[in-house]
């Protein structure tokens, strides 16, 4: 796929793309998903179906008793590739209510839910500051709580990148009080105020730019079957996957997956994977990146190998 695909405007790859997932996951689609989507006219949303037919005749087939295309048993995506992470993405985006469910290119939404997650307090004037100073390489001061003082104060830090660790999100900065790199909860910065050129370049994070890959796979204990299920539930080949992780966020996805405690501390029905690397993991400089979001130690085991983590 790909290869001889012609050159289009944006906009009109966009409608051809459309096209192209309704066919893909509803089996059909029609001028009105594209005048509903697009806002375009009817004679538009026909000359979209009609430049498809022209350049996938094989891919749908008009239904005149539907009034719809309906896709061919001969369908070979041209203008995307299928991904069902993409589509549960939407799926999830108009659950928690980021996306309404009418700019969704889904159009007949699964009945669905997702767990609840608290809501993070950011202020948008906070983020902005944050991401205006990443994109002019600028030093802000922020007036940051952190769990080790009883009371807010101001620093000066250098953000060069934005971070989420499934529940919360961080700006990875320079801190000048400390003098290294931590990573700051976004949440927990109450104003900031002034701004200058940082003094220092994100090229010497070494902690982000360094990538650690936990390989993963069933834990041992559970049966041939279940170990099989494990696998179907993580993609892996030959009982076993890679998972990139940048160094800085290393901390933070070993207590996503449940691998930052001995893999024995818990049945193997609960724990289900263990890390196959863990002496590789852990001699990775030893991976002691400062956190901001609490101002004491906690010692935090990976496998059999304990690490001391500035929290």
């Amino acid at each position: 796929m790909g290869e001889g695909k012609p050159s289009l405007r944006w906009s009109v790859e966009q409608k051809l793309q459309f096209i192209e997932f309704r066919l893909f996951w509803e089996g059909h689609v029609n001028r009105a998903d594209l005048m509903d989507t697009f806002g375009v006219s009817l004679n538009q949303a026909s000359g979209d179906l009609n430049r498809y037919i022209a350049l996938a005749p094989d891919n749908m087939v008009y239904d005149k008793s539907g009034k719809t295309y309906v896709r061919s048993p001969a369908f070979s995506p041209h203008f995307m590739k299928p991904d069902a992470t993409q589509y549960l993405a939407q799926v999830r985006s108009v659950a928690e209510g980021i996306v309404a469910p009418e700019d969704a290119w889904i159009g007949n939404l699964p009945t669905f839910d997702a767990t609840p997650a608290p809501a993070r307090g950011i202020d948008p004037a906070v983020l902005r500051s944050i991401v205006i100073a990443i994109r002019r390489r600028e030093a802000v001061e922020v007036r940051y709580q952190s769990m080790s003082s009883p009371d807010p104060e101001w620093r000066w830090i250098a953000p060069h990148a934005l971070a989420f660790d499934g529940f919360r999100w961080h700006t990875r900065s320079f801190c000048e009080k400390s003098n290294e790199y931590r990573d700051f909860v976004i949440s927990r910065i109450v104003e900031t105020r002034q701004s200058r050129p940082a003094g220092i370049i994100s090229a010497a994070d070494t902690a982000w730019h360094e990538i650690v890959e936990l390989e993963i796979g069933p834990h041992p204990e559970l049966s041939a079957n279940q170990r099989r299920v494990i696998e179907l539930d993580y993609g892996m080949q030959d009982g076993r996957t890679k998972i990139p992780v940048r160094r800085a966020l290393l901390y933070y996805a070993l207590k996503r997956l449940g691998l930052d405690t001995d893999p024995a501390a818990r049945p193997p029905h609960d724990q289900q994977i263990v890390l196959l690397n863990n002496e590789e993991v852990v001699r990775s400089k030893n991976w002691q990146t400062s956190f901001s979001n609490d101002g004491k130690s906690e010692t935090l085991q990976t496998g059999a190998t304990r690490q001391q983590v500035e929290r």
